[in-house]
């Protein structure tokens, strides 16, 4: 906690310094805070059920927010997901199919979607949607911590450019690789907490949070935590029963389940992950103990920038979300990571604080889409909403509304030959997924939440994929998807 109290005691002795320069009132334009993180899991939070895990400063911020018990993204991978996020267009129209594909500037991001000069606007931590370490797309302030994407910048740019956490490592006395002169993941990961890339995005946007205290502004943060390395200062901090090992580990009984996960199993299996034997559940318990630190680690961070927020009097008036771009396995069916259909890929958590709309937690169980963030956003910054944008905003719901489309679509892109598939997630529980060169899913989920049960192949099941194939049908003509789907 190091970090967090250094944090306080500095800022405290300044506190009549930055509360005189506090000129805004409730009712200006609000400001919208946007946390994320990479690779976290719904159920990493006391409000979806995990009161193991040290997660202070979220679980507060849970109990004054929309909570989306039933949030999902469109694509259980980085690049595509976060397309989705940025611009409120699914993958397949923004054409980030799979990771490392930049995004076209034919495709606008909140900033540009605003369209409001009164903003102050920022971006900090992982982008992965192209020209990693470069001020781009309506942002006027960048703040970047991956040194490893410098094989996907456009033409023209800097190959040499280096990270702002470069710099702020570099700053701190240490020295690059001497080979390629960067900083790599697995070196970060390793230093003090104070020198982790969440402090250093606290330190940031705690600074950016004071300095236009008195404009709106919009700040997204996106942590690379806890995605892999799961390693981290706080590797201890969790007992093995405060992080256990999925209820659902092994969950190798599934039927028929997609050749392309029983591929990617054994691999995890007979390989390991970064030294960890997969073969034995003590391995994967080290897993789980690691990531959990790794969420506490994110938790301070946003502690911190919550603080500011509070201390410079802005609480009030800006819309705070926290989520992250898909979900990790982390040993639930023997699988590390996301890119599959599980339940624990695709479902991510999803908080909304609105001050000045409600102030006690709210629970919506309707299933949701990230698809949906963007016009909500803009909904709640009194923009217009653009008729383009294929999602809806989750604003009816705040008074207890419902939502036009009430099923949930996710795609997924296996470049260059497949499999392929596309999803839909039902209200009351069903999930079919569709792939196109492989066995398909289905998995009614209130009698079998661990998803052990494919009900795809078994007669009794026609009525309801006829029904939910329907579904993804529509969908796929309204938002102009190609995609074919298996006979």
């Amino acid at each position: 906690m190091l970090s967090r109290r250094r944090a306080i005691q500095t800022a405290a002795a300044g506190l009549p310094a930055l509360l005189r320069g506090a000129s805004r009132r409730a009712g200006d334009k609000p400001n919208l805070l946007f946390l994320w993180t990479d690779e976290q899991r719904a159920d990493t939070l006391s409000v979806y059920g995990n009161h193991r895990f040290r997660m202070p400063s979220l679980n507060r911020l849970a109990s004054s927010s929309i909570v989306f018990n039933r949030c999902y993204d469109t694509q259980p991978v980085c690049t595509p997901a976060r397309s989705s996020v940025m611009t409120g267009q699914y993958p397949h129209s923004t054409g980030c199919t799979t990771n490392n594909i930049p995004l076209t500037a034919r495709t606008p991001v909140m900033p540009e979607l605003l369209a409001d000069s009164a903003y102050r606007t920022a971006y900090m931590g992982k982008w992965h949607l192209g020209d990693e370490v470069f001020p781009q797309r309506g942002f006027q302030e960048w703040a970047s911590i991956e040194d490893g994407y410098h094989q996907y910048y456009s033409a023209g740019r800097d190959a040499g450019a280096r990270s702002s956490y470069h710099a702020f490592l570099a700053n701190l006395g240490y020295k690059p690789d001497p080979l390629n002169g960067r900083f790599s993941r697995q070196f970060a990961v390793r230093r003090p907490i104070d020198h982790c890339k969440p402090a250093f995005l606290a330190g940031e946007a705690s600074r950016f949070i004071h300095q236009h205290r008195a404009q709106p502004w919009m700040l997204y943060v996106n942590f690379l935590e806890p995605h892999m390395p799961f390693f981290g200062p706080l590797n201890d901090l969790h007992s093995e029963a405060e992080a256990p090992v999925p209820a659902n580990h092994p969950g190798t009984g599934v039927e028929r389940e997609p050749r392309r996960y029983v591929k990617l199993r054994e691999g995890f299996l007979e390989k390991g992950f970064d030294g960890h034997d997969l073969k034995t559940r003590a391995g994967w318990q080290r897993l789980n103990r690691n990531y959990a630190g790794l969420c506490s680690q994110v938790d301070q961070a946003v502690g911190r920038m919550l603080w500011m927020l509070q201390a410079t009097g802005q609480a009030d008036n800006t819309v705070i979300v926290f989520t992250s771009d898909h979900g990790e396995m982390m040993g639930s069916h023997s699988l590390i990571g996301k890119s599959v259909l599980y339940e624990e890929a695709v479902r991510v958590p999803l908080l909304v604080r609105v001050p000045f709309r409600q102030s006690a937690l709210m629970p919506v169980e309707q299933p949701v889409s990230q698809i949906d963030l963007v016009p909500t956003l803009l909904g709640l910054l009194g923009a217009r909403i653009p008729e383009s944008l294929p999602g809806q905003s989750l604003l009816p719901l705040l008074e207890g509304g419902r939502l036009a489309e009430d099923h949930v679509f996710i795609e997924w892109h296996t470049p260059p030959e497949g499999p392929n598939a596309r999803a839909v997630v039902s209200p009351e529980g069903l999930k079919l997924g569709l792939y196109d060169t492989d066995n398909c899913v289905l998995f009614d989920r209130h009698p079998d939440p661990l998803e052990m049960q494919n009900l795809y192949y078994r007669p009794e099941s026609a009525g309801t994929l006829r029904r939910l194939r329907a579904r993804i049908e529509t969908w796929q003509r309204r938002t102009k998807d190609p995609q074919r789907l298996p006979t």
